[in-house]
C-alpha cells in the first residue's frame, strides 16, 4: 500500500503547466482536500498485486477497466503534487501494465468492462468494451507520456499498438460498442455524440491499426438548445458525456475541421444548460438548485441510472452526484466550485467520507449513498487537476497519436 506522504491541508506549488484559472486563496484548501481526498480511491481500492481497481468502493464489487484508465492518471497526478512516492507510483503503474500487457485476457486488444479484481478474469459475462478499453488506454498513455523514456512508456506502447482498430467496427464505419462470446457483436453502435471522442481519437491516431479519419465524421452531431445554450447534445442529456473525453483531450483551441466546432465550448454550454435546467425544476426536486446540479449517470435509490438535462431526453427523480459539478469545474469554475462547498458545508456529515464526496444523494427519498464509483471519483481527479495545473491535459496532447488526429480533423486556433 502506498505510503501517503503530506497532509491534506499542504498547499503545493506545482509549475508543470498554466492553469486553466488559478483557484481563489480561499477555495485552494478546499480543493486540495477534495482532490486529495479522492484520489484516495485509487489506493485504497486497488489489488496491489495487479493493479486492479474496484469498479465501486462496494464490498465484492468487481473490478472496471475505465476504473483502471482513471486510476494510472490519478498515479501520476499523486507523484506530481508529492502525495505518493515516486518509485511506488511508478512501480504501481508498471506492474498494472504489465498485468494488461501479459495476463489480463483481451480480444482482439479490447478488453473486458468489468474483471474479478484477484485473478483478472472475465466477470459478470461483461462485454469486450470498446470505450472501457479506450478510457483505460487513456490513462496508460497518459502514464507513458508522464513516465517518458522508461519501461511504463514501453509496455503501454505494446498495449495500444496491439488494439486492432477496425476490427471493432465489424465492417461498418463507425465503432461497435462491444463484443461477447456468446453473441458475438453488440447491435449498439457509437454512432452520435457521446462520450467516445476519446475512443475516436485514439482509433484514428493508431500507427498499426488506424481506422479511416472518415469515421470521425460518421457519427451524428444532433444540436438543441436549452435556454440560450446551444448544445452539441447526447441522447441522455448525462453531464458525463461532455466530461470523459476532455479529462485528457485540451479542446479548448481545436476547431473541427469540417464543421467550424469547438467541443470546449460546446461543454461549456451544456454545463450551463444543467445548471439551469436544475434551476428551473428546484421547486419540483428539493435538491436541485443554483449550487447543486450536473445531472450525470450515477447510483440512485433504485440503482445505477443514466440522469441528465436537457437537451436530451432527460431522466431525472431528484438525485444530485457531486462529481457532476467537480468534473465541470473546467467549464465553469466558479458555479462549479460554489455548488461543491455548499455540498460540504451543508451535507458534510451524509455526504462525504474517506475518498471525499459519495456518489449521490435524493433529499426527496432522504436517500444517501454509501459508497463511490471509481469513474466518478476519477473524473473528479484528473478535472480538478486540469482545472488547477492543467497537467493531464499537458501531457497527453503531446502523444504523436493525439497529434496525428488532430492534424486529420482539426484545425487549431491561433494564439
Amino acid at each position: 500500500m502506498r505510503r501517503l506522504l503530506l497532509t491534506i491541508l499542504l498547499v503545493m506549488t506545482i509549475s508543470l503547466a498554466v492553469p486553466l484559472r488559478p483557484a481563489c486563496p480561499d477555495d485552494a484548501a478546499f480543493l486540495d482536500k477534495l482532490e486529495y481526498d479522492s484520489l484516495k480511491y485509487f489506493v485504497g481500492e486497488a489489488n496491489p498485486a495487479n493493479g486492479l481497481i474496484k469498479d465501486s468502493s462496494r464490498p465484492g464489487a468487481p473490478a472496471s477497466v475505465a476504473a483502471v484508465g482513471f486510476g494510472l492518471t490519478a498515479l501520476c497526478i499523486g507523484d506530481a503534487r508529492g502525495w505518493l512516492e515516486k518509485d511506488q507510483a511508478y512501480e504501481r503503474a508498471l506492474k498494472t501494465l504489465i498485468a494488461f500487457r501479459d495476463k489480463i485476457p483481451n480480444e482482439h486488444g479490447f478488453f473486458y468492462h468489468f474483471l474479478d479484481i484477484r485473478t483478472g478474469s472475465r466477470t459478470w459475462n461483461s462485454e469486450v468494451s470498446s470505450i472501457d478499453t479506450a478510457l483505460f488506454l487513456a490513462g496508460a498513455l497518459f502514464a507513458a507520456e508522464y513516465f517518458k523514456g522508461t519501461e511504463v512508456e514501453t509496455v503501454a506502447n505494446e498495449i495500444y499498438d496491439r488494439v486492432d482498430w477496425p476490427w471493432m467496427m465489424n465492417g461498418r464505419k463507425i465503432i461497435c460498442m462491444g463484443w461477447t462470446p456468446e453473441e458475438g457483436f453488440l447491435p449498439y453502435y457509437w454512432d452520435s455524440y457521446s462520450e467516445a471522442m476519446i475512443l475516436y481519437a485514439l482509433a484514428i491516431g493508431s500507427s498499426t491499426h488506424p481506422i479511416p479519419a472518415e469515421s470521425w465524421f460518421e457519427w451524428s452531431r444532433a444540436e438543441d438548445s436549452y435556454k440560450d445554450y446551444k448544445v452539441i447534445y447526447c441522447s441522455t442529456g448525462s453531464i458525463f458525456t461532455y466530461q470523459y473525453s476532455h479529462a485528457w483531450i485540451d479542446f479548448r483551441n481545436l476547431i473541427e475541421n469540417r464543421t467550424g466546432t469547438n467541443y470546449f465550448e460546446n461543454s461549456v454550454n451544456a454545463v450551463k444548460a444543467n445548471r439551469e435546467f436544475c434551476i428551473d425544476n428546484s421547486a419540483q426536486y428539493k435538491a436541485y438548485g443554483e449550487n447543486s446540479w450536473g445531472l450525470t449517470a450515477c447510483i440512485g435509490p433504485a440503482g445505477y441510472k443514466g440522469y441528465g438535462a436537457k437537451p436530451g431526453d432527460a431522466v431525472n427523480d431528484g438525485t444530485i452526484a457531486p462529481t457532476g459539478m467537480a468534473g465541470s469545474i473546467v467549464f465553469d469554475c466558479p458555479n462549479s466550485i460554489s455548488g461543491l462547498k455548499f455540498l460540504y458545508d451543508n451535507y458534510e456529515k451524509f455526504l462525504y467520507g474517506k475518498y471525499g464526496f459519495k456518489d449521490a444523494f435524493n433529499l426527496d427519498k432522504d436517500w444517501w449513498a454509501e459508497e463511490y464509483l471509481g469513474i466518478d471519483v476519477g473524473i473528479a481527479v484528473i478535472m480538478l487537476e486540469n482545472y488547477r495545473t492543467g497537467l493531464v491535459w499537458e501531457k497527453f496532447m503531446d502523444l504523436e497519436p493525439i497529434k496525428k488526429w488532430i492534424s486529420l480533423c482539426f484545425n487549431e486556433k491561433k494564439a
